[in-house]
C-alpha cells in the first residue's frame, strides 16, 4: 500500500513539472527589437523623424546608423542587422550572393540627389578625363559613374578611380587627392560650397537609383507585426513632413547637419512613394519596380557590377504594406 502511495505521489509531482515546463516554456521574454541599417542619407530620415516623434518603438525598431552604404551592407552580411536602407543596385548584388533581401518599402527614386561633381571650372565628365574620381566601394558609387561616363562617351579607364568612403571624400577633395566625386547629400552640399561644380545627376537617369528598406526572408517570415510597425512609423513621418514640412525638414537637418532650409532644398532631388504607389510598385500582376529592375539589372550585367541576374519578383515583399489598415 506505501509502495502504491509513494508511485502515485511520484507521478503527480511529475505532473506537476511537466506542466510547469510547458507552461515556463510557453512564456517567452521579450522579443528583441528590429534591427535596420542606415548611412547618413536624407532619404533615411523619415525613419529617425518618426523615432523622434514617438511614432516608431525603439523597443520594437531599433535604428543603426552607420558611416557609410559599405558599412551597412557589410553589417547586413555578418548579421549584424536584420534589415537596411538600400538601393536596388546593392540589393541585387546581396540576392546574387545568396543573402535573400526582402523587399518591404520603396523609400524613395533619385532625381537628381545622386551626383557627380569636378573642380571649379570645370563643365562636363569629359573634363575628368585622366582625372581621379572618388568613388565609394559599393555598387551604387560604382553604377553612377559607370552610367554618367556611358551616357558622355567615356569609359571606366578614361577616369582614376579611388575608393574612398562617402565621409572621407570632402575632405580629400579639399586636399588636392581627387579631382571629382561621385557623392548626394549632405556630402553634395560640402563640395558645392567647396567650389565644386556638378558634372551629371541623377535626372539623367530616372527611374534607376531607388532605395528601398529590405529585411531577411527569415525575419519576414517571423515577424511581420514588426515589420508593419516600422511601415506604419515611416508613412506617419511621411504624413507629417507633408503637413509641417519646416518643421520637420528643422528635427531632420540636425542630424544631416544641414539648416531646414538647406535639408527642403535637398529633398528636392527626391521623389518618395506614397502607399498606393508603394503597391504598385511591389505588387500586383506586374510590379513597376520588377520592370525597372530588370533595366537596370541589364545594365549592371553588362557593365559586370553583377555577376548574374537574380529573380526580381521573388525580392518583392509587399505583404506586410498591403495588411496595414488605412
Amino acid at each position: 500500500m506505501n509502495t502504491r502511495l509513494r508511485t502515485t505521489k511520484l507521478l503527480c509531482a511529475l505532473a506537476w513539472v511537466a506542466l510547469f515546463l510547458a507552461l515556463t516554456g510557453c512564456s517567452r521574454g521579450p522579443e528583441a527589437a528590429l534591427r535596420i541599417g542606415t548611412n547618413v542619407w536624407i532619404g533615411s530620415e523619415p525613419l529617425y523623424l518618426a523615432r523622434e516623434l514617438g511614432r516608431l518603438d525603439p523597443a520594437a525598431v531599433q535604428l543603426v546608423e552607420y558611416p557609410s552604404a559599405s558599412e551597412v551592407l557589410r553589417a547586413f552580411r555578418n548579421q549584424a542587422i536584420d534589415g537596411m536602407v538600400i538601393s536596388l543596385d546593392e540589393l541585387f548584388g546581396l540576392a546574387a550572393d545568396g543573402f535573400q533581401p526582402r523587399i518591404v518599402l520603396v523609400v524613395d527614386v533619385s532625381h537628381g540627389a545622386d551626383v557627380v561633381v569636378g573642380r571649379h571650372g570645370m563643365r562636363t565628365m569629359q573634363d575628368l578625363k585622366g582625372k581621379s574620381v572618388a568613388v565609394e566601394s559599393s555598387a551604387l558609387g560604382a553604377f553612377v559613374l559607370s552610367r554618367a561616363l556611358a551616357l558622355n562617351g567615356m569609359q571606366a579607364s578614361d577616369v582614376n578611380v579611388v575608393h574612398l568612403e562617402s565621409n572621407e571624400q570632402p575632405t580629400a577633395f579639399e586636399k588636392g587627392q581627387v579631382d571629382g566625386a561621385v557623392t548626394f547629400d549632405p556630402y553634395r552640399a560640402q563640395f558645392l560650397r567647396g567650389g565644386a561644380t556638378t558634372l551629371f545627376d541623377s535626372t539623367r537617369i530616372p527611374g534607376e537609383i531607388v532605395d528601398l528598406v529590405a529585411v531577411r526572408a527569415s525575419v519576414l517570415e517571423k515577424r511581420p507585426k514588426t515589420i508593419q510597425a516600422l511601415l506604419t512609423g515611416w508613412f506617419g513621418a511621411i504624413d507629417y513632413m507633408k503637413n509641417d514640412p519646416m518643421d520637420a525638414a528643422r528635427r531632420m537637418g540636425i542630424r544631416q547637419q544641414t539648416t531646414g532650409e538647406q535639408f527642403l532644398q535637398a529633398q528636392q532631388g527626391l521623389k518618395v512613394p506614397s502607399r498606393d504607389e508603394n503597391l504598385k510598385m511591389l505588387g500586383g500582376t506586374t510590379p513597376e519596380l520588377a520592370v525597372t529592375g530588370r533595366r537596370l539589372m541589364a545594365l549592371m550585367v553588362d557593365a559586370k557590377l553583377l555577376r548574374a541576374d537574380v529573380d526580381i519578383e521573388g525580392l518583392l515583399a509587399p505583404g506586410p504594406l498591403a495588411d496595414l489598415p488605412k
